[in-house]
């Protein structure tokens, strides 16, 4: 997730302060890891040396003097090139699964036995994202969704690659 065109963004709605921002970050990207303030503060910062946001004159408040941020051209457009350019195809061809299956093949350790101990780490999760479909909003059940088509399609990789790790065996001992 890139933070600095999220708050872009969420900029180019309309001018924010660091909190809001912040606030509207953490409600629907920031599920399960919420972005710090010092690092909403540094991205701005950055983003206005770059030309890409101003920031307005100190506003007083409850609290200390805050500043309302709003985007630039430079920063528009920026947003606008990210979100016309389609996300990079994934997966890779390389994975952690695949990797620690073939060292535990090639160290003779119990590759079997790791297959399915990740299964179990999967369908437990998969058991958390359910019920966060359960009891969520459409942003929570949707990114649900997306972790689950995820991990159904790592849980037919652990079944195939179960399937054949005897051959994968073969293959990566006579290598």
């Amino acid at each position: 997730m890139s933070v600095p065109l999220a708050l872009l963004g969420l900029l180019d709605r309309e001018p924010s302060h660091g909190y809001d921002l912040k606030r509207d970050y953490d409600a629907y990207f920031g599920r399960g890891k919420p972005l710090p303030f010092g690092q909403v503060y540094s991205t701005l910062s950055r983003l206005a040396r770059d030309g890409k946001v101003v920031a307005g004159q100190s506003e007083p408040g409850d609290g200390p003097d805050r500043k309302r941020y709003a985007i630039t051209l430079t920063g528009k457009s920026e947003v606008e090139a990210w979100l016309a350019e389609p996300v990079e195809a994934e997966p890779y061809l390389q994975t952690v699964l695949f990797t620690k299956v073939v060292l535990a093949l090639m160290l003779d350790r119990d590759a079997a036995g790791y297959l399915d101990a990740q299964r179990a780490t999967h369908l437990r999760r998969m058991r958390e994202l359910t019920e966060i479909k359960r009891g969520g909003s459409l942003v929570d059940t949707l990114l649900a969704d997306h972790a689950l088509f995820r991990l159904e399609a790592d849980l037919r990789w652990i079944d195939v690659t179960s399937a054949r790790l005897g051959a994968l065996a073969e293959t990566v001992r006579a290598s």
